[in-house]
């Protein structure tokens, strides 16, 4: 069963939360998604991260409208991740660093030490003020991300039985008002890890684009045209898209966001569902025919076999690569043309 990346594999990636919106941040991808509720997918819009606010090992958000990027031992304070405005660095205090997860609810901040079983209320992550440490309940120990709102606590529960779910209760300690929500495929999509959960693990073969063969009992050489298709089917992917409002930043990367959801996708350890390559030397503009001139000689009775490499998800391919080999058997090459992630 494949699932998303989790936080401490997926640098730069992260939930936060505030009043009547959750984010999803993919610093990976230099952007973030906002939305009112991840379990109907409702108000998804996506915008582009300020270069200043990149990079982050963990965002969170608080309640005096604020958004918290902390970088190892200092922190940048926002009114905007978008923008970089009214922006502030503090450091760290000492007791409120080396946390797995960072959050903020209540109108305290929470550092979650998941290996140890606890988590750290403070009131000032610079002065760690009036802090106090807890044990984290049973069933509030395993989440995958942790993210808080005005009056709530939530969790990324490992994928399961029943599909990528969070959790939401108002005590960490005790386990109290809890419940349990699947999210919006449209969420899903943005995730790391999630194409493979929506659409099907990433695969990559060889397909046969073309058989010539020489039926005669002479040698004949031919000189031939072969076309194949190069590119990323972007008309396929974009359906992730389509409940999703793009800023125009974000939406003028070649190939457009998906393009760079996809590319991502492929580059993960096969748990996640990806190939564990690297993509980036491919064509990712929309697929395009292209023809090549070849010379080749048969001897009689024989056949030659054009094939060509394929990445997809699911059961189709969405990334025509642009490496061919040629076969004197039908049998597709074994090996993986891609260099690895």
């Amino acid at each position: 069963m494949v699932g998303i990346v989790p936080k401490n594999e997926a640098h730069g990636v992260d939930f936060c939360g505030v009043d009547k919106y959750y984010y999803i941040v993919r610093s990976d991808l230099n952007c973030y998604m906002r939305s009112t509720n991840f379990n109907k997918g409702e108000d998804l819009d996506i915008f582009t991260l300020h270069p200043s606010c990149r990079d982050g090992d963990h965002y969170l958000a608080h309640e005096d409208d604020f958004f918290y990027i902390i970088k190892g031992t200092s922190y940048r304070r926002v009114t905007n991740m978008n923008k970089d405005d009214d922006a502030v660095v503090y450091s760290l205090h000492p007791n409120c660093q080396g946390g797995d997860h960072y959050l903020s609810a209540f109108g305290n901040y929470y550092i979650i030490y998941q290996s140890r079983g606890v988590y750290r209320r403070t009131k000032n992550m610079n002065k760690d003020e009036d802090s106090v440490e807890y044990t984290l309940h049973p069933n509030c120990k395993n989440g995958l991300y942790y993210f808080g709102t005005k009056d709530y606590y939530y969790f990324v529960k490992p994928h399961d039985e029943w599909g990528l779910q969070y959790y939401k209760t108002t005590n960490f300690h005790n386990d109290e008002d809890s419940q349990t929500f699947s999210f919006h495929p449209s969420v899903i999509n943005f995730l790391p890890g999630g194409l493979a959960i929506t659409k099907g693990p990433s695969f990559g073969t060889w397909e046969c684009i073309k058989t010539i063969s020489n039926d005669s009992d002479t040698p004949v050489t031919w000189t031939k045209k072969i076309t194949k298709k190069v590119g990323y089917e972007k008309e396929k992917m974009s359906s992730i898209e389509h409940n999703w409002k793009i800023s125009l930043e974000a939406s003028m990367e070649t190939g457009g966001l998906s393009a760079l959801i996809a590319k991502a996708q492929f580059s993960l350890k096969t748990e996640y569902g990806g190939s564990s390559v690297n993509t980036e030397r491919e064509n990712w503009t929309e697929a395009t025919e292209v023809e090549e001139s070849m010379t080749i000689t048969l001897e009689p009775k024989k056949s030659m076999y054009i094939w060509q490499y394929q990445l997809g998800l699911g059961s189709e391919s969405v990334l025509h690569c642009r490496d061919t080999k040629f076969k004197d058997e039908s049998t597709p090459p074994t090996d993986n043309p891609l260099p690895p992630s």
